[in-house]
């Protein structure tokens, strides 16, 4: 199966520029990795030690976040390297001021797995949640370089744990230690006879319990809201606005609406403003009197996380179709109830909450219109329910000093 693997690399290496002229989303991934090389070389010198932080996308570099900076502060002289799989992660975060050096990651093939590692020469190596690469774990694990990984989760049904999946399961011995979300995942390693295993949690936690610190004031949404309450609906994608639609167009005047697509091209706006049969509004228009409107559209990135300081409902998108649900933690640390899709069986953070009563899983418009109507209509219901997110949030911080124990204090 190994074998086979590298023969699938090299076929995928060769096709890949070729399929990228039909798929344009392809081309930044592939046109992304013709430099790689060049910037490594020019940016690490060989007197570098080199920390480095490996994250598939957005979700996975959340999570290495908080492990960076406590890196940053335990390793103050080490250059941080950052590379990501996919180029959504590396070009939404390729500026990134907590690393020193950020890259896409080179194919899993041995010759370009060699020349990363002989440029790169890190020190310590983290992999987030599900990167398990062969070829680079194979030659980590020759070199002796010391390799994580974090905040990682497994189920039953993975390749690791089929009776074919053996090339896998040796991949997974490169790491020195594996820190898991959850029982579950220990349990499921140990079965495997895998003993360097430890229940940290998820990164995530941590990373999003500091977004409570921070300064979150926006004033165009104060102007926007006027001191109605407000439902934010972040991430969404086509099949999470079909479900929102029938509420939106009929929610009470004491409701205002913030929507914050995935996808911000000016044709999806434009699609979703022409279903909304209330006045709407894109933050990018130059209105004076924001309070004139009902809907606010959020048609750029990097303002979700603050905006859901000022939801009293949040609705995360993703669920509803196959796209993979986005960051639910984010709303959670504000005490806020959360409604998402039905499609959310891979994510143990949502189907521990729901258990817990703060989040809320729809199925159909009708669905969603009756749940938005309790937690609007009842207030004390609402708070109740959003205190049970706030309480999830900090019951489940502690991942990265768990990761720091283990670094610093064994």
């Amino acid at each position: 199966m190994y074998i086979l693997y590298n023969i699938l690399v090299g076929l995928f290496e060769l096709f890949l520029p070729i399929i990228a002229i039909f798929k344009p989303r392809l081309k930044l991934f592939v046109e992304g990795r013709k430099e790689v090389f060049d910037k490594l070389k020019a940016e690490i010198g060989q007197n570098d030690r080199v920390i480095w932080f490996h994250a598939a996308s957005l979700g996975e570099f959340e999570q290495a976040v908080p492990v960076i900076e406590m890196i940053k502060a335990e390793m103050p002289d080490r250059k941080i390297l950052v590379t990501f799989f996919s180029s959504s992660g590396y070009e939404n975060k390729k500026k990134h001021p907590l690393a020193d050096v950020i890259t896409y990651l080179p194919m899993d093939s041995a010759k370009k797995v060699q020349k990363f590692l002989n440029i790169v020469s890190p020190e310590l190596v983290f992999f987030v949640k599900y990167e398990i690469w062969p070829n680079y774990l194979k030659e980590l694990r020759k070199r002796k370089i010391r390799t994580f990984l974090i905040s990682s989760a497994f189920r039953e049904n993975q390749v690791f744990f089929q009776n074919y999946g053996g090339w896998m399961r040796k991949s997974l011995q490169s790491f020195e230690h594996i820190f898991v979300q959850n029982k579950a995942s220990e349990a499921l390693l140990k079965k495997h006879n895998f003993d360097n295993v430890t229940i940290s949690g998820d990164t995530r936690f941590d990373r999003v319990s500091r977004q409570i610190e921070y300064n979150n004031k926006l004033a165009f949404v104060e102007d926007f809201l006027q001191d109605k309450l407000c439902i934010v609906a972040g991430s969404t994608w086509p099949e999470d606005e079909d479900l929102l639609l029938n509420y939106i167009n009929s929610a009470a005047e004491k409701v205002k609406f913030i929507i914050a697509p995935h996808e911000i091209k000016e044709e999806k706006i434009l699609e979703l403003q022409k279903k909304l049969k209330k006045t709407s509004v894109r933050y990018t228009e130059d209105h004076q009197d924001l309070s004139a409107f009902d809907i606010l559209i959020i048609d750029t990135i990097g303002l979700l996380g603050k905006i859901y300081s000022y939801a009293d409902v949040a609705y995360v998108g993703g669920a509803a179709g196959n796209s993979g649900l986005h960051n639910i933690l984010e709303p959670a640390t504000f005490g806020v109830p959360i409604v998402i899709g039905s499609n959310f069986s891979k994510f143990p953070e949502a189907i521990k909450l729901q258990q817990l009563a703060g989040l809320f899983s729809v199925e159909t418009p009708r669905e969603a219109s009756s749940v938005f109507q309790k937690l609007i209509n009842d207030e004390v219901f609402r708070r109740k329910t959003g205190m049970i997110s706030g309480h999830f949030i900090n019951s489940n911080t502690g991942a990265t000093a768990a990761i720091r124990n283990y670094l610093f204090d064994n």
